[in-house]
């Protein structure tokens, strides 16, 4: 293949299909680096190649000629054999490949906040992956995203699914940590302008609304027509509920950390908005058919 095609990682999953069909719609042609090769749609004009970090020679000749490599490769949270120590150590591999390739430009999907020094593995771990890109001098643009919604995202569908079934609807601690989602959609067109831009930048990806969480519950609520009612509790309650839950669910509802991270306000920003549309228009939009399925995040990536 010329010099003519873009990579992405997971372009067969969330984040990943809208970023490459937002640069298919360029004209770009992409190529996908993917555990998960079987999930092709039929028809696509995506190139899959496998994302094995065990064999760099061979990431490296997938990676041979691409003018960008699109980055969303992480774990959400640690299961089985995968941790995000395991990440990082596999980011690397993957940021050298680049570099051995003559990749021209890197584009990273990170976090909000991430900290070398945080409480948190998963931040630790994204701050950890943003310092080995720098290190290599690769040109780049880290962008970072706290929330995500759009499309058949998680958090938000989850939240209007529990809503839906569930009688009570329990919140953490005060609700006011405020969130800052942005919709998938925007976040592909940042990657777009990221893949031609020059030098190095790190943009938070983030939407025009910074709802605090409780008000997103109640907002979700009464868009969808539930009956649950929502409620204050102590936020230790909520991990061991969200625990209780996924064992229903056969799957990991809510992290610890995830919640310590929220309440911390680790999924805010005060900077400007990057990302254009509004969450409780899109919530409105979808009333009707958001939170009618779950969807499970250990079916997607693990099973």
């Amino acid at each position: 293949m010329a010099d003519d095609f873009d990579v992405v990682t997971g372009a067969f999953s969330y984040s990943g299909a809208v970023i490459a069909g937002e640069l298919q719609a360029a004209g770009r042609r992409v190529r996908t680096l993917t555990g998960h090769p079987g999930r092709a749609p039929a028809g696509t004009a995506i190139e899959a190649r496998p994302l094995n970090f065990a064999d760099p020679g061979a990431l490296t000749e997938a990676l041979r000629g691409a003018r960008a490599l699109v980055n969303t490769y992480w774990v959400r949270f640690a299961h089985g054999h995968v941790s995000h120590e395991t990440a990082v150590a596999q980011s690397r591999v993957l940021f050298q490949a680049a570099a051995d390739a003559g990749v021209r430009r890197v584009v990273h999907v990170s976090i909000t906040h991430p900290d070398a020094d945080s409480p948190y593995p998963y931040f630790r771990g994204k701050a950890a992956v943003e310092q080995a890109l720098a290190d290599l001098g690769l040109p780049h643009t880290v962008l970072r995203p706290a929330i995500l919604f759009g499309g058949n995202g998680v958090l938000i569908n989850n939240i209007a699914w529990l809503l839906r079934h569930l009688p009570v609807f329990a919140v953490g601690g005060t609700g006011e940590y405020r969130v800052r989602p942005i919709h998938v959609d925007d976040l592909a067109r940042l990657c777009l302008r990221a893949a031609d831009a020059t030098g190095n930048e790190v943009i938070d990806a983030v939407g025009p609304e910074r709802p605090a969480f409780g008000e997103l519950v109640r907002f979700i609520k009464n868009a969808v027509g539930s009956r649950s009612q929502v409620i204050r509790v102590p936020g230790s309650l909520i991990p061991p509920t969200a625990r209780l839950l996924g064992l229903a669910l056969r799957d990991t509802l809510l992290t610890d950390e995830e919640f310590q991270a929220m309440a911390d306000g680790l999924a805010d920003t005060d900077g400007p908005a990057t990302g254009e549309i509004s969450l409780t228009r899109w919530i409105t939009d979808h009333k009707d058919t958001l939170g009618l399925s779950y969807a499970n995040e250990l079916t997607r990536h693990f099973r």
